[in-house]
């Protein structure tokens, strides 16, 4: 960098210097014209003037060499940088790994195998986490009206737990310092890591080292509860409450960033009500380069698989035209914000869910035949709390999500007569469903209600998923599988008359689903008969 600003004050020296020559030159030029002219060019001034001339013209030669040279060394240094570019696209190591799809062709090979280690370990890009600062600017994605409200000072204290299991260093480190940089210090009562007994040895020594060291700036904020052995999610997050001591707890996970000013909307919303439970909006952090990706405002809920997915807010929320303004969920979605001693009388977590995802529903959903084990103290606790019945909370929370209380029966649906032929949705998209060799897999999955719908091809969990029915189209033998709302609005044949091991037969037609030399048919009633794999009650 010397020897680049060394030659550029040389140059400009210089040019002041031809510039000073041209002007003394000129204004020396003018004079001696005007001497000329009163001598009539006597021989003597004449020789002057060529010498004059001869000077200006070696000055401007000069001039013109610099700028070459100049341009020349330009044109040098950039196809030096080329070759450089050239000599640093190594080759892919790992063409078919995700982590190098969209990143990593800079890596040379050593780092290319490093990173795809550490991604095969992890799930994401550790490699790029060891190297991004720990306090990174996050791109502002929230709704510009969240930006313009404002808090009081005198809000609740707060808790934020962090559990964690065998996750990467650099990821803590993260989550650790922008909680501490971006929560206001009167605010932020502790930071309560609750390790489920990882065997990382860098979260060990080298982490508690780093947790040594903020203490000493922040006497007594961060604390560690170690697990001597996995006890799994539900069973963290209990322990991070029973560490907890500020007046609100942050359940999170620990691979997390947060914004300025992130805590103050959600204490501010409990201070008002303690008896909500927060959960906030939260961003997408890609796993190859870690980039922030805006997640719009939705819902958090489930399905009955107990999976969690999105959910559009109740249509009161979209009239208020203010995306700023909470809007309410049937669920949470992993990480929540509750105030501590209430969270504490509703029962915290159930501890017997040892299934991940279980514990963000925790509604005593069970699934036919399954042994739940001992609820006792959870029934317990629903009478202390006179809780509501759960068909309750479906009409009036959650009514998005489609009950199941009248199905029947549901599995492979096996004719009585043909052997090992099973009713199957077909090719999909498709309109029509085959008889097809039992397999007992997805596509012959059939759920019968009591209301005389029979779905093929599995079953949504939700209203507007538009389950498929099987359908009698009045004329032709073929029978048809369409959307149960469109086949309802089109005033199709879809209710169905059955018994296990009897016929199956159309309500209104009163015709039957048969099989006819390996064809699934609608037709006159034969005698052939129909069972469904499971039942759940008698019908």
């Amino acid at each position: 960098m010397r020897v680049v600003w060394l030659y550029r004050l040389c140059y400009l020296i210089l040019l002041v210097s031809v510039a000073c020559v041209l002007l003394i030159t000129s204004k020396t030029r003018v004079k001696h014209e005007t001497e000329l002219k009163e001598a009539h060019l006597n021989g003597k001034d004449t020789d002057i003037l060529g010498r004059i001339n001869r000077m200006e013209a070696t000055i401007i030669e000069l001039y013109r060499e610099l700028k070459n040279r100049d341009q020349e060394k330009k044109e040098i240094a950039e196809e030096t940088e080329g070759k450089i570019q050239e000599k640093n696209v190594y080759k892919k190591l790992y063409p078919k790994s995700y982590l190098f799809q969209k990143w990593g062709d800079h890596l040379s090979e050593e780092e290319q195998t490093e990173a795809e280690t550490l991604y095969r370990k992890y799930g994401y890009n550790v490699f790029l986490s060891d190297r991004l600062p720990l306090n990174r600017t996050l791109p502002e994605t929230r709704n510009p009206r969240c930006l313009e409200k404002k808090y009081p000072n005198d809000l609740p204290t707060i808790s934020v737990v962090l559990i964690y299991l065998n996750e990467a260093l650099s990821v803590m480190k993260r989550a650790i310092r922008s909680i501490i940089d971006r929560t206001p210090a009167h605010l932020l009562k502790e930071i309560v890591l609750i390790d489920d007994h990882s065997t990382n040895e860098d979260l060990k020594g080298e982490f508690d080292e780093y947790i040594s060291v903020i203490n000493k700036l922040h006497p007594g904020l961060v604390k560690k509860v170690t697990h001597s052995e996995q006890l799994g999610l539900t069973q963290a997050r209990i322990s991070g409450w029973k560490a907890s001591t500020g007046d609100v707890v942050a359940v999170l996970d620990a691979h997390i960033e947060v914004h300025v000013e992130w805590a103050e909307p959600v204490l501010s919303r409990i201070k008002a009500d303690p008896t909500v439970v927060v959960t906030p909006v939260f961003d997408r952090v890609n796993f190859d380069n870690l980039e922030v990706i805006h997640y719009n405002e939705a819902s958090h809920a489930f399905d009955w698989a107990l999976w969690c997915m999105y959910e559009s807010f109740q249509p009161e929320w979209y009239k208020l035209n203010d995306k700023s303004m909470p809007g309410k969920s049937p669920s949470v979605m992993g990480i929540f914000i509750a105030d501590r001693k209430f969270f504490g009388e509703i029962g915290v977590l159930d501890g017997g869910m040892k299934i991940y995802g279980g514990e963000n529903v925790e509604l005593g959903l069970r699934d036919h035949g399954i042994d739940i084990g001992d609820v006792s103290d959870r029934k317990k606790l629903r009478e202390k709390l006179k809780c509501k019945p759960f068909k309750w909370y479906i009409e009036n929370v959650y009514p998005q999500l489609d009950p199941w209380d009248d199905v029947v029966g549901y599995g492979a649906l096996k004719n009585t007569v043909k052997d090992n032929v099973c009713v199957d949705q077909g090719p999909v998209p498709g309109t029509v469903p085959i008889a097809y060799g039992c397999h007992y897999y997805g596509p012959q999955y059939t759920y019968f209600r009591k209301s005389g719908q029979l779905y093929i091809g599995g079953i949504k969990s939700h209203k507007y998923n538009n389950n498929r029915c099987l359908v009698d189209p009045g004329s032709g033998t073929t029978p048809g599988l369409y959307e149960c709302n469109v086949a309802k609005e089109k005033g199709m044949s879809f209710l169905w008359n059955f018994k296990q091991g009897k016929a199956l037969k159309n309500k209104i037609t009163q015709r039957c689903l048969e099989v006819d030399q390996g064809t699934l048919v609608i037709q006159n009633c034969t005698g052939q008969g129909w069972e469904i794999q499971h039942t759940i009650t008698d019908f």
